[in-house]
C-alpha cells in the first residue's frame, strides 16, 4: 500500500528522496509544498523535476483526506467530521472571532479515561490519530489559512497519544514545516504525570490542565485518572520545570453547580495553585445524557470568578461556542459511535 507524505517530519522526507535516490534538498521543497502551501496532488510540486514527481506518485500519496461533513452553529461556530478508516469518525470545531480564529483539534478516536463529564469518553478508546490524522484536521479545512490559533481540547487525551502529539508540534512549529509559533498553541491535559514531564522538556508550547476540583476525593469522582495522578503530583511536577515569561500554564475548570463552586474550594484553589504563574479557565458545563451534573447558575459563575480574582489568581470564564451542535467543551462524541450508557444515579 502507498504511504503517505502528510504527516512526515523532515528527516523522514529526506529518508524517502534518498530511497528513492533524489537530491537531498528536495525533502525541504516538498515539506515547503505539504505545509505551506495550497496543493492536493503531488503533481502540483512544480518545483520538483516531472520525473521525481513520477516517482513520489509511483510509492506514495499526498495524504489529505477532506471532511465528510459539516454543521455550522448560530453563533458561527463549525464542527467537522472526519472519517479515519476502519477505525471511526472523530470531530473538530472551528471557533471564529472577532480577532481569532481557532481550531479545536481532536488527537484519539474515543477516549479511555472517562470523564463522567464528557461525551467522547462514553466511546472508549478506539484508537491513537497519527500526527498526519492530527494535522489533516487543520489543513483540510476551508479555513486553514485564516487559522490563528491551535487547541489540543477535541476527541482524546493528547498526552495519552504523546509521540503523534510531539510529532504533530514539530511540524506545525517547524521553520520547513507550517511555522506557527508555539505561543499560539495549547496542549491540554487531565493530568498523566509522566508523559507531562516529557511533553514540558520537549516541547514549548502552552500546557492546560483539567483540574476541576482542587479536593482529591471531588476530583477522583469526577476523573477517574485522579486514582493514578493526583493534583498533588501534577502540581509538584509543574513546579519542577522553568517555563519562562511566554509560556502559560492554565488550568481549566467546569464549573458544577452544588459539588466544586463554594467558597472552600476558591480558599484551596489559592493554596494548591500558590507558587505557579497561571490562570484558571472557568467553563460552563455542558449538559450530557444520563448523568447527575448539572451547571452552575451564571450568578454563582461570576461570584466564584471574582473570588479567586480577589485570591490574584488570573481568572477568566471560557465562552460557550457550537453548544447547539454538540461542538462546546466535552460535547465531542459522533454520536453514531456511541454505546448505550446506562444513567448514573450519584456521582458517589
Amino acid at each position: 500500500m502507498k504511504q503517505n507524505l502528510f504527516g512526515k517530519s523532515l528527516p523522514e522526507l529526506q529518508d524517502v528522496v534518498a530511497q528513492l535516490g533524489l537530491p537531498r534538498f528536495t525533502a525541504k521543497q516538498m515539506a515547503q509544498w505539504l505545509y505551506q502551501k495550497d496543493i492536493t496532488s503531488i503533481d502540483e510540486m512544480t518545483n520538483l523535476s516531472k520525473k521525481a514527481r513520477g516517482m513520489l506518485s509511483d510509492k506514495y500519496l499526498l495524504g489529505l483526506s477532506a471532511p465528510i461533513s459539516a454543521q455550522e452553529s448560530k453563533d458561527g461556530t463549525k464542527k467537522y467530521l472526519f472519517s479515519i478508516g476502519d477505525n471511526g469518525y472523530i470531530e473538530s470545531a472551528f471557533i471564529p472571532e472577532s480577532k481569532r480564529n481557532t481550531i479545536c483539534v481532536s488527537s484519539q478516536v474515543g477516549c479511555k479515561m472517562r470523564c463522567l463529564f464528557c461525551m467522547t469518553g462514553r466511546q472508549g478508546l478506539k484508537s491513537n490519530l497519527t500526527a498526519g490524522e492530527i494535522l489533516n484536521q487543520i489543513r483540510s479545512l476551508p479555513e486553514w489559512q485564516k487559522l490563528t490559533n491551535i487547541v489540543f481540547m477535541g476527541m482524546g487525551e493528547p498526552l495519552d497519544n504523546l509521540d503523534a502529539v510531539l510529532k504533530s508540534l514539530d511540524i506545525l512549529t517547524s521553520e520547513w514545516g507550517f511555522g506557527w509559533s508555539k505561543r499560539k498553541i495549547t496542549v491540554s491535559t487531565i493530568g498523566i504525570v509522566p508523559a507531562m514531564r516529557r511533553f514540558l522538556i520537549e516541547s514549548e508550547c502552552h500546557l492546560a490542565v483539567s483540574l476541576h476540583s482542587p479536593f482529591e476525593s471531588e476530583r477522583k469522582m469526577l476523573m477517574p485518572v485522579s486514582h493514578v495522578h493526583s493534583i498533588e503530583s501534577i502540581v509538584k511536577e509543574i513546579k519542577r520545570h522553568d517555563l519562562g515569561r511566554h509560556r502559560r500554564i492554565s488550568f481549566e475548570y467546569i464549573v458544577f453547580g452544588g459539588i466544586n463552586d463554594t467558597s472552600k474550594h476558591v480558599k484551596e484553589m489559592a493554596r494548591v495553585l500558590n507558587g505557579i504563574n497561571c490562570r484558571i479557565n472557568l467553563i460552563r458545563f455542558h449538559e450530557i445524557p444520563k448523568t447527575p451534573l448539572a451547571s452552575t447558575d451564571e450568578r454563582r459563575l461570576q461570584i466564584f470568578k471574582d473570588a479567586l480574582s480577589n485570591k490574584g489568581i488570573f481568572t477568566s470564564v471560557r465562552a460557550s461556542r457550537g453548544q447547539d451542535i454538540d461542538a462546546a467543551c466535552g460535547l465531542l462524541s459522533t454520536k453514531n459511535q456511541q454505546p448505550a450508557i446506562p444513567e448514573i444515579k450519584t456521582i458517589a
